[in-house]
């Protein structure tokens, strides 16, 4: 599929997604709430069939967190990111993808770990790198530590 077709399979699922194409891949824009729901409708529809999460992240944006999701459909050699905007940064939350890939399970931990997302219905969440007891989240821009260098 090209963008286009994409951009018209993906309207159909969502109505409210809004799209933008200058970057590698063409990215699409949901809000939190509607990510698991629609995520599942990518891996499951035969058109679509995005088969493989080869990368999920987080970016700080101060006022808001945006999560990151890199799709691949093997099958149809078609490439997305689904980013979802999460506005609650004191307790951010937001539902895991692990039920839909297993390659989600370690991406959602450093998550986890390093931005202070809580996945929902995660399997294991726990932090892979900071001590359980570290206090704060260090690819927070709210991050302090008596060792970080200030420019």
């Amino acid at each position: 599929m090209n963008n286009e077709e994409l951009k018209n399979s993906i309207t159909q699922i969502l109505p409210s997604a809004t799209f933008d194409e200058s970057g590698e891949f063409m990215s699409v824009f949901i809000s939190s709430e509607e990510l698991l729901p629609f995520m599942k409708e990518l891996r499951n529809r035969d058109e679509l069939f995005f088969d493989y999460l080869f990368c999920e992240t987080c970016v700080d944006w101060k006022d808001h967190l945006m999560m990151v999701y890199f799709l691949n459909s093997k099958t149809h050699k078609h490439n997305i990111v689904v980013k979802a905007k999460i506005t609650d940064t004191i307790n951010p939350k937001i539902e895991s993808v692990y039920d839909i890939w297993k390659t989600a399970e370690l991406n959602e931990d450093e998550i986890f770990d390093l931005f202070g997302v809580t996945f929902l219905n995660h399997p294991n969440l726990r932090r892979l790198f900071m001590p359980e007891d570290w206090p704060g989240f260090p690819l927070r821009k709210n991050y302090v530590d008596d060792n970080m260098i200030e420019l």
